[in-house]
């Protein structure tokens, strides 16, 4: 029988996946696998996410696929997939594919589970851009605004803010410098879906096999903004509320590809931002702040009562805001309460399968039914 060795068979699969090229996928992702692994599958995208079921793309076309449990439920090792991921699956021309294994991530964007216990998130993996959105009339939100630039920092991709429904409101000078102060560094942009207004500043980030996630608040306009850049109705899109308010209309994570080559990963609006692993984002976010720390007299400051306080000496000449400082705490608190929480709820769980697994084999030992 004749075998290729691990460096054709990478050969191979840069032929056959070309096309998959163009959703964003790079053959090097591949170098890490095993043989086997090579050899039992074909590379897909996934585009959405259905509860246990997956829509995907591969070189055959549009498919949908399950997880194989051996892989991601007896194990537990392999990352389940998201929105966007690049999966290996052993492809079924007659019915759903297997997907068999999470290829590398780029990028990955990440909260606290919202179900208490079920730790992180995913949301969306391998974009280039995040476009951080809040609309300019009722739902822009600076406090909002920092957690999501933070989680976007963390992501290991590009956070772009975009300021929705510029043509509702005369003078949006205010939130733009807002918008600025808890996001510096940041490009922002105010925008409008129904009458053009600053879409051209935008082409820029759509660009052939670029990926861009969209994130923000129910009814922020993302599904509008979707259609616009494709020049026409792709997502649904529901009326303007009395209160100006948009409507929720996204009900799952899908991504989208343009005729320009550029795919968009549009999201359900999230009412919950939880902090999770935020050690590189909120670096990129409160460099401000982060600037002070380690110039105390003391190496164990608490940044309290003690004298020689870098933090409370920058507070106190007014070169630090209480309220940066204040933000920073509260977000870095957070991210480690809910990890700790999840963690210990996590680790009750195992313990009480554990002790379920011995209680019903010493019943059986015992002869009790």
């Amino acid at each position: 029988m004749f075998f290729l060795t691990h460096t054709e068979y990478q050969m191979n699969w840069r032929i056959k996946i070309l096309n998959l090229i163009d959703y964003g996928f790079i053959p090097t992702m591949l170098d890490t696998l095993a043989p086997q692994i090579i050899a039992s599958g074909i590379p897909a995208r996934v585009t959405a996410v259905h509860k246990e079921r997956y829509e995907l793309v591969c070189e055959y076309g549009q498919t949908c696929g399950r997880l194989k449990s051996s892989v991601y439920y007896a194990d537990c090792s392999e990352s389940f997939p998201t929105t966007g991921d690049f999966v290996m699956i052993s492809f079924n021309n007659s019915g759903d594919s297997q997907i068999i294994k999470t290829l590398p991530r780029k990028s990955l964007f990440s909260r606290r589970d919202p179900t208490p216990g079920r730790g992180e998130q995913a949301v969306a993996s391998n974009f280039d851009y995040v476009f951080i959105m809040q609309s300019l009339n009722n739902d822009f939100n600076p406090k909002r605004l920092e957690r999501y630039v933070t989680l976007a920092w963390q992501s290991g991709a590009m956070p772009v803010i975009i300021l929705t429904k510029a043509d509702l409101v005369q003078d949006f000078t205010p939130q733009m410098q807002a918008a600025e102060k808890v996001a510096p560094g940041v490009e922002i942009y105010a925008v409008s879906a129904v009458k053009g207004t600053g879409l051209d500043g935008l082409t820029g980030f759509f660009k052939p096999r670029k990926t861009i996630v969209f994130l923000g608040s129910s009814g922020v306009g993302k599904s509008s903004l979707v259609n616009t850049l494709a020049g026409k109705d792709i997502m649904a899109v529901n009326e303007i509320r009395e209160d100006s308010k948009g409507r929720h209309t996204t009900t799952h994570r899908q991504l989208i590809m343009l005729d320009s080559g550029a795919m968009i990963i549009d999201t359900p609006g999230m009412r919950e931002l939880g902090m999770w692993e935020i050690s590189q984002g909120i670096g990129e976010v409160f460099g401000d702040v982060e600037q002070y720390l380690g110039k105390c007299k003391y190496i164990d400051c608490r940044h309290q009562t003690e004298p020689g306080c870098a933090i409370k000496a920058a507070i106190e000449s007014g070169k630090l805001p209480l309220e940066r400082w204040s933000s920073y705490l509260k977000l870095l608190h957070e991210a480690e309460y809910s990890y700790d929480r999840d963690a210990y709820l996590l680790n009750t769980r195992k313990r009480c399968k554990e002790i379920t697994k011995w209680a019903k084999q010493n019943r059986k030992y015992r002869g009790i039914h």
